[in-house]
């Protein structure tokens, strides 16, 4: 079915697809790449539902591919770290995401090209959305929104992380900070339309499970696998764009030259080829692109591509699990990283900073990162967003606050208008 109003039809399957328990919608916001699979996808409604609890997720998620094999879609959150590696997570968490939360759909529905069409289920249910009117309520426009450190705080806990940086501990560290709102009565289709609206983004999506919200403008592609090639594209690097065309174009050629900011890049660069060496074809890890820069509507990105044949001897799910968590909002070396982020961050990340996405019958996948992001829990109210930045020996504390707050910018801006 050839669709007149993407954007209504959008709106009008959010709607009925938040009607269900279960759901899963991924938007590319009408951007393209040589790996993207749709324009946008709809998962609606379980079949069947993975939410693993053991003390080996990935090997629940690999035994649940192997029963179904069909499409799924679901929730990797950063603490499945504590799999992959001897860590641990003893940081307040409000939000209680699953670790591993994985469904195959009632009903799938792909839109390509303009060109919507069902995958799993009755080709009546595109009529059926077309006829509903998108219930799109008001929400609470005054919600108080908290820090959860001072920026004194965080100030001190840059330069506190810097001396692990001049003692040799770490090279790169990404330190986050949570912002949140307690009572916070929202609609969450209505904040994620608006937040798409403010900030559409390729990685972008909704996904609901029961009470539990990700309302996702993701820029960042954490890992993707087409026929047997592996893709991953880390972001590191950011510059506030500017409503004036030439001020913008100095911008993006100033993040594009800068040496701090590809310093920064080329050491994620070099821990996701490590990460993707454990589970590839000898010699087969590249960089496709080293410090691309690519527009967002607030902000420049520097964006690089690594790419990897996979070892046919290595399942899917280990090649996801040997590059888990993404490399991007850890640091380097990547394990120290880690323990410094759980010594040094107030809050749990759970969902923050993990992935969401898809894997298909073949066996291919694409996952966001979950970053400018909305976690949301509707039977306690609570609201969160997290915010981070890489700090190096050679960063500003107070620059890499107001990135921080640039980064949130889109979200509190959906928040408060």
């Amino acid at each position: 079915m050839s669709l007149q109003d993407l954007y209504s039809f959008k709106q009008k399957a959010l709607t009925w697809a938040s009607s269900f328990e279960v759901c899963c919608v991924l938007d590319s916001n009408d951007y393209t790449d040589p790996y993207s699979a749709f324009d946008l996808i709809l998962a609606v409604g379980v079949k069947e539902e993975l939410n693993a609890r053991s003390e080996d997720k990935f090997t629940e998620l690999k035994a649940f591919y192997e029963q179904h094999k069909s499409w799924m879609f679901g929730l990797l959150s950063y603490d499945l770290k504590n799999e992959v590696e001897q860590l641990s997570s003893c940081n307040a968490d409000q939000l209680g995401f699953p670790d591993l939360f994985f469904f195959v759909p009632r009903y799938l529905l792909r839109v390509k090209d303009g060109k919507a069409e069902v995958l799993v289920g009755e080709p009546a249910i595109i009529d059926t959305i077309d006829r509903i009117s998108p219930l799109i309520a008001p929400y609470n426009k005054d919600i108080s929104i908290q820090s959860r450190i001072s920026k004194e705080l965080y100030l001190k806990t840059v330069e506190t992380l810097q001396q692990h940086i001049a003692r040799g501990d770490i090279y790169e560290i990404n330190f986050c900070q949570e912002f949140y709102a307690m009572h916070a009565a929202v609609d969450p289709v209505a904040i994620y339309c608006k937040l798409s609206e403010v900030s559409p983004t390729p990685f972008s999506g909704f996904f609901k499970i029961r009470d539990q919200y990700i309302l996702s403008a993701s820029p960042e592609r954490f890992l993707c696998k087409r026929a047997g090639q592996l893709i991953s594209q880390p972001i590191k690097g950011t510059a506030k764009r500017s409503p004036d065309k030439e001020e913008d174009a100095r911008i993006k050629n100033k993040l594009r030259k800068n040496i701090k900011e590809q310093a920064e890049n080329v050491m994620i660069v070099d821990l996701v080829r490590n990460d993707l060496t454990k589970s590839a074809i000898k010699g087969s890890v590249k960089v496709d692109e080293l410090f691309g820069i690519y527009g967002f509507p607030q902000v420049y990105q520097m964006i690089s591509t690594i790419s990897s044949k996979l070892d046919p001897a290595v399942h899917f799910v280990d090649a996801i699990k040997q590059a888990f968590p993404m490399g991007s909002m850890t640091g380097a070396p990547k394990v120290k990283a880690m323990e410094l982020i759980e010594t040094y961050e107030s809050s749990k990340r759970g969902a923050y900073s993990g992935a969401m996405g898809y894997i298909n019958p073949q066996g291919d996948f694409d996952f966001n990162v979950i970053i400018r992001s909305i976690l949301y829990h509707a039977d306690t109210r609570y609201l969160s967003f997290q915010v981070g930045g890489a700090i190096t020996f050679a960063s500003n504390a107070a620059d890499e606050y107001e990135e921080c707050l640039l980064k949130a910018s889109a979200i509190i801006q959906t928040l408060k208008t």
